[in-house]
């Protein structure tokens, strides 16, 4: 099963730092880890950092072995906040290119049958064949999401993955991208500022603040009204019904930590 562990990853744009010092213990598969922060904490760059789209200090260690036959290493997909869309290509054709990144352009009926099931399970399969330039932005948002889950990654990174979508959508994917870690023993890093979502589907979650990791642990071990208080600025109270995952009440603003 596919691991990662960060040991003393940073950032840097230029002289500005934006991430200093990530070290993690191992995260494995078959595990949703929300990642939260306030704006400017560093989560897409840490994201980018981790699938090796831009360099900086420290260690990024993915270990074990992929759940795909055939594939000789672990590979790790990023799904940005913002993707740019190709509005001559249909919503099938956009799925096919994603998923035959890097490799061969003859399409198996195996293949095939993956991306059907994708459309299938995010049930999207009514634009098949729409173009993308017809779509609305949380339907762009959905096919984004299929072209990334069509690639079977082993490590998932999300940034945002459900801003443009209605309640109803935003549970779905994220019980859906659940389900998927479980089943195929892959690992979900996912950035989410609705915090109960993130305390309702997350195993783990990982705050970041100031540049650095704040905190790393359980939802109900980390998500505290001091917490809230520091990280956010906000006053508020975390309620647990029995049996039931916390949940947080805002109540009001205080000041923000420097």
């Amino acid at each position: 099963m596919v691991s990662l562990r960060l040991d003393g990853v940073g950032v840097s744009y230029g002289r500005r730092s934006v991430l200093e010092g990530i070290t993690t213990p191992v995260l494995a598969g078959g595990e949703v880890v929300a990642v939260v922060g306030p704006n400017a904490a560093g989560k897409s760059s840490l994201f980018r950092r981790i699938a090796g789209l831009i360099s900086g200090v420290g260690e990024v260690a993915i270990e074990g072995k992929s759940a795909v036959a055939g594939r000789s290493r672990p590979n790790a997909c990023y799904l940005p906040q913002d993707t740019a869309v190709n509005a001559v290509l249909t919503v099938y054709e956009s799925i096919l290119l994603a998923f035959k990144q890097g490799g061969s352009w003859s399409v198996s009926d195996d293949e095939l049958k993956r991306i059907d099931t994708v459309l299938r399970e995010l049930e999207i399969e009514d634009l098949a064949f729409r173009g993308l330039g017809e779509l609305s932005g949380g339907q762009r948002q959905l096919v984004s999401i299929a072209q990334t889950l069509a690639r079977e990654p082993d490590i998932l990174l999300l940034d945002e993955p459900t801003s443009a979508l209605d309640l109803h959508r935003q549970f779905e994917v994220l019980s859906l991208v659940q389900r998927l870690a479980r089943e195929r023993g892959m690992l979900v890093l996912i950035s989410i500022h609705d915090l109960n979502q993130a305390l309702r589907f997350a195993d783990r979650i990982m705050v970041l603040a100031r540049s650095r990791l704040v905190a790393l642990g359980t939802p109900r071990e980390i998500v505290t009204p001091a917490l809230l208080a520091d990280v956010y600025g906000v006053r508020a109270r975390v309620e647990m019904l029995e049996g039931e995952q916390p949940y947080v009440v805002v109540e009001g603003a205080v000041a923000r930590a420097a």
